[in-house]
Parts: C-alpha cells; structure tokens; sequence
C-alpha cells in the first residue's frame, strides 16, 4: 500500500514538472515569434504558490497557482502566451521599480494597460486575442493624449478621467493579468537595484537587436509599437539638481574651508602654547558655484503653463541651496513662442523669489527657437555676461531650431512622453525629466 504522504508527494511533483513544462512550451513559442526577446524571456525561474490567486513575478521568479495555470491552459495556449509575455514587459519597462508617489491601485492599473496595448498591437499568432470594443475605445482615447501609450502617461490620464469606482473595477476587470503585490514586498524592494540592472541590461541589448531587424519590413511594422516603447524606456534620463551643476563654475570664495582644517594640531597648540593653535583653518575654498546662465521658456501654446511654473520652482529650490549661488549672479530668464516675450534678468535669491510670486506666462502662440539664440548672442556681445556657461531650454521640442552651434553649453529640457526630439541638433544636450520631477508634490 503506498504512504498516503508519499502519494501526495508524488502528486504535487508531478503537478510542478507539469506547469513547469506548460511555462517552458510557452517561452519557447514565444521565443519562435520574437527572437529579440530570447534574454528576457530566459530571466525566469517557476515556482508554485498555492496561496496565489493566478500568477506574479517579482522580477527573477514566475509565482504560479497550479489550479489557475491548468484553467489557462484549457482555454489556450494563448492565455499563457500573453500572461507570460504581460510579466516580461513589466519587467522591461521597471513597472516593479518606479511607481514613485503615485497611488498604488492606479499605478497597477496603468502599468497593466500598457503592456496589454503593447501585446495587442503585436498581431502575432501566439498572443493575438481580438480586442474588445472597450479595449480599442480607451486605447484610441489614450492615443489622442501621448504618443506612446506608457505606464506613466497612462496613469496620468487615468487621474484626470475621474473615474468611479464601478468605472474603475470595470477597467481593472478588463485588463486585469497578474498579481503585483510581490512588487511592494520588503524583500523585493531590497533587490531593486540589481533587478533594474538586469532588466537594464535585457531592455539594451533587445533595442540593440529590434533595430538590426528593422530592416524586414513586415517585423518593423509589427513590432513597431512595441519598439517605440523600448526607445521611450531606453533614452537616458537625468537627475535634475546634478545636471545644472554642468553649469557651474569653479571659483574662490573667502570663506573657511572646514575640510582642509586639522582640528588635531589646531587643539594641541592651544593646551601648550597658550592661545597659539600650530594651524589656522584657510581663509578661501574653491567652490562650485552657478554663476551666469540662461533660461528659456517655450511658452507656445503646446506647452503647459503649470509645468513652466513647477520647472521654474525646481530650478529656484535648486539655485536657492547654499552651494548652488554666488552672492550675486546674472540668470537671464526668457520667455519667447516664435518671439521674445519678456527678459527677466535675476541677480539674488531675493529676485528670483519675487519672480517666481509673480510668474505668469507670455506668448502661447507658435514655436521658434532661433529668437533666443539671436538675442542671448546680443547680450554676449554687449558683453552682459562674464562667463556665460550655458542654457537650458525648456520646451516639447516642437519648433525650429538654430542650425550654427553657439559657444556656450545648451541642453533642451523636456517632459517625458511629452515631447519630440528627432530635430534637436547633435551639438545640443536633451534633459529627459519625469513629470513627477516638477510636480512629485501632486502625487
């Protein structure tokens, strides 16, 4: 008779291999249709949870309910096709990493959303699952508000619908896949970094391969949605207090310099030698200091008023830091559409805080960059400046750029998913900011 124990044993072992081989099946036709995604696909270890509704990843490990695996199953190879391929995605595009602020349930949510446009949009045999009416409804809505459908822009949109509760679950219902509670656990927030770093590493290497294929014309268009999301992704972002230090400029102050002071010697001087310490701390340091530069806003109608203003509030709470200011500076903040509209120049914190309580924008009409350029070149050769360092420009990159390189540093700064950059000149920086950057505060 066998150990009942045993039984069960057995049971289960064979229930694991045979998930585990449904799992397998499911990379491999995967792998078949998209041969870009070989890294990714291969990232993953299987594991049973009895105590899961469906399935979940926490970046390393599929998570699967047995029961929840066989009912997919039945239904279709498909369903297991694009659960597995909806958990690659949000691996590759760091849902599990960058929710930030935002509310939990939206940002689940708009992180599903996307990824299940993405699978759609694919049209591949293995994953194609007609949409629904109310699938390609919400999806041409989004469109009409970003080009590319990210989790971010997604979640911002759905922030403003105002939706209520019966409207929210019957969206969540919809696009509903995977658990993400493994994303907000202690254990696999510890392993963010080296998560991101490999995820990093699959997202590059997969751009580096879809751009070598685009070439096939029929894998270009297929996959061409999904392309444009792995380059959004991809395009290198900045942290914004470190960027405007590009801008600064060494210079000697006449201050103490506490880290070349010794308080050793300093102390035994004074014991034995009455009131003679054997080191004086110095009298200057050099220090890192934004001394003269420009900013321009892009106030055509295309861009938002409230994101100049939380851009320029940034910039202020940047400057305002003690290392960030000399005692009297030369910051030229222009305000220009197709036009100069008007020229603040701030010499102290005391104008820029007075600039900032009166900030309103002028223009809003069309875009074109070259005004500033022309005008900024006057100012340097009326000889405004003593040292220009550089400018930032703030704008969605829609307009007309200067062709001729200034001989000063500048960068375009702009908004994720809110904003084109394919005629920035190669001579130009580009700042890519999260909107969560200039207005975290909301969220």
């Amino acid at each position: 008779m066998i150990d009942p124990t045993k039984h069960r044993q057995l049971e289960e072992l064979d229930t694991v291999n045979l998930c585990t081989q449904i799992f397998t099946n499911a990379r491999n036709e995967l792998y078949l249709n998209m041969h870009y995604l070989d890294l990714a696909l291969s990232s993953f270890g299987f594991e049973a949870d009895p105590a899961l509704s469906s399935v979940a990843t926490d970046g390393f490990v599929i998570y699967y309910r047995p029961e929840w695996v066989f009912a997919m199953y039945k239904r279709g190879r498909v369903h297991i096709n694009r659960a597995f391929l909806h958990m690659v995605f949000h691996c590759l595009f760091c849902h599990l990493d960058t929710r930030g602020k935002r509310a939990k349930d939206y940002w689940n949510l708009a992180c599903d959303i996307a990824m299940e446009s993405v699978i759609d949009g694919l049209y591949k045999k293995c994953v194609h699952v007609p949409p629904s009416p109310y699938r390609r409804e919400l999806y041409l809505r989004l469109g009409k508000q970003m080009p590319v459908l990210t989790a971010e822009g997604i979640y911002d949109a759905l922030q403003n619908m105002n939706l209520n509760e019966r409207q929210y679950e019957r969206m969540a219902e919809e696009f509903l896949v995977d658990d993400h509670e493994l994303w907000y656990e202690d254990q696999t927030r510890s392993q963010a970094i080296p998560r991101q770093g490999r995820w990093k590493d699959n997202r590059e290497k997969m751009q580096t391969e879809m751009e070598a294929r685009s070439t096939e014309t029929s894998q270009n268009e297929e996959d061409s949605g999904l392309l444009e999301q792995v380059q959004v992704e991809n395009r290198e972002r900045y942290d914004y207090k470190a960027f405007l230090r590009k801008f600064a400029v060494m210079k000697e102050e006449m201050q103490v310099d506490p880290d070349s002071f010794d308080y050793i010697y300093y102390t035994y001087g004074m014991n034995h030698y009455g009131n003679m310490p054997l080191i004086e701390p110095l009298e200057s340091r050099e220090v890192y200091r934004i001394e003269d530069f420009v900013i321009a806003i892009d106030t055509s109608m295309s861009c938002s008023g409230e994101l100049v203003r939380r851009f320029l509030e940034e910039t202020y709470q940047v400057l305002s830091e003690s290392e960030s200011y000399f005692k009297k500076v030369r910051i030229h903040i222009i305000q220009c559409d197709d036009q100069i509209r008007s020229d603040a120049k701030i010499t102290d914190q005391g104008e820029m805080k007075e600039y900032m309580e009166h900030f309103t924008i002028q223009g809003m009409g069309g875009t074109d960059f070259r005004p500033v350029f022309e005008y900024v070149n006057g100012l340097r050769n009326q000889g405004e400046f003593a040292k220009l360092r550089g400018l930032l420009y703030f704008s969605d990159g829609k307009g007309i750029y200067p062709v001729k390189m200034p001989p000063y540093d500048v960068a375009f700064v702009f908004i994720k998913d809110q904003y084109q950059d394919e005629s920035v000149p190669d001579w130009a920086m580009k700042l890519i900011l999260d909107k969560e950057d200039v207005t975290d505060h909301e969220h």
